[in-house]
């Protein structure tokens, strides 16, 4: 059986990579590329892979966040997320929300065949360099502040991270500027955090959204 593939990172170099990469193994087939989490969201709709290889950082949606929502929609496909962030914390988060593997960028080009294969089949996948400092990756963790986020806290807190304006996270994601203000003021509560620059902090040292 054919296993459908589809290719989610805003860098098309790592694209071009692992395209050339699965081009050369016959059980493996790429159905689509796209570069951001929110695309990502809509083609696994449109074109219903088996398995996503995704970046942890894009733009719109971050990996994490993308594949909590690719999770929740479509439960059925495994999701390979890509990172260069050797952490823990980043691991946990990535298979909180829903990955099935978890592959460090600078891996042997074999171990992405190899996660693919292996989440497809039903199992789970890291990175052996990782298998020391995150001994079990299925298991859970203590409970954090970020786990008491909304997806609408998430998402707002990924364009602040991003730098966007309040007129301009209104504008996207279609509330007005004093909704978007009252949702800074409580994600700061909710953390902790006094401003926006411990805010930004907060969210890349917890995994939440990855720089770029």
């Amino acid at each position: 059986m054919t296993i459908r593939v589809l290719l989610a990172d805003d860098h098309a170099l790592m694209r071009e990579g692992l395209r050339a990469l699965l081009a050369t193994t016959p059980d493996i087939e790429i159905v689509g590329e796209v570069r951001t989490g929110r695309e990502a969201e809509r083609q696994v709709a449109r074109l219903n892979p088996n398995v996503v290889l995704m970046d942890i950082a894009m733009p719109d949606l971050n990996g994490i966040e993308a594949a909590r929502v690719i999770h929740l929609k479509s439960p059925a496909v495994r999701i390979v997320m890509l990172s260069m962030h050797a952490t823990a914390e980043y691991v946990y988060r990535a298979f909180e929300a829903g990955a099935c593997a978890y592959l460090l960028k600078e891996m042997a080009v074999e171990e992405v065949i190899t996660a693919v294969r292996t989440v497809h089949g039903g199992g789970r996948y890291l990175s052996p360099a990782l298998a020391e400092s995150v001994p079990d990756s299925g298991a859970g963790q203590a409970r954090s502040p970020v786990d008491s986020l909304s997806a609408r806290e998430r998402q707002v807190l990924q364009l602040v991270v991003e730098g966007r304006t309040s007129s301009e996270i209104a504008r996207m994601i279609h509330l007005s500027p004093k909704s978007v203000q009252t949702y800074r003021s409580r994600l700061m509560s909710k953390l902790g955090v006094s401003d926006v620059p411990s805010l930004v902090k907060f969210a890349l040292e917890h995994g939440l959204t990855p720089p770029q």
